[in-house]
């Protein structure tokens, strides 16, 4: 398989995995208290760059399907994809999750506070997002990059 197929079959298993958990377990995916498991793939731009087009059209095709619709998918879509970015430079497989939290807490606390007008404090929905973050980043994304860099050489080879 050349290297420009590769990188699309990668991308698009990645956002059908990516939109698929989301719909499919929407009922902890949306709102100012969420954990979006499909955000434990958030590291795999530290393994490979289609890791980047493949979470960006997958969280677009969650969220536009999701009760936040159009708003939700261009500034959550957004987030993700500056996350993905900067995941793909981290130098340390451990701050891989860091750039999904940070970015998604502040990017998606902003839009339920001020676009939604969640009724809690700015601080606390940034908070509130922060935390499912990191319970999908670093408690199932963490432990799913060790997994995959034991076996990158069979996976992203």
């Amino acid at each position: 398989m050349d290297k420009s197929t590769k990188f699309i079959v990668e991308a698009g298993i990645i956002a059908s995995m990516y939109a698929s958990l989301t719909v499919g377990l929407g009922f902890l995916a949306y709102g100012e208290v969420q954990i979006r498991f499909a955000e434990a793939l958030a590291i795999l731009p530290f393994f490979t760059p289609a890791a980047i087009p493949g979470l960006f059209v997958g969280c677009f095709a969650a969220n536009l399907i999701g009760p936040n619709g159009i708003i939700d998918a261009v500034i959550g879509s957004s987030a993700t994809l500056i996350a993905a970015v900067i995941t793909y430079y981290m130098p340390k497989r451990w701050l891989a999750p860091v750039p999904p939290i940070v970015v998604n807490a502040l990017a998606v606390g902003w839009m339920l506070k001020v676009i939604y007008e969640y009724p809690l404090p700015l601080a606390a929905i940034m908070g509130y997002v922060a935390i499912g973050q990191t319970i999908a980043c670093y408690l199932l994304g963490y432990p799913l990059l060790l997994l995959l860099q034991k076996n990158k050489n069979r996976i992203f080879g």
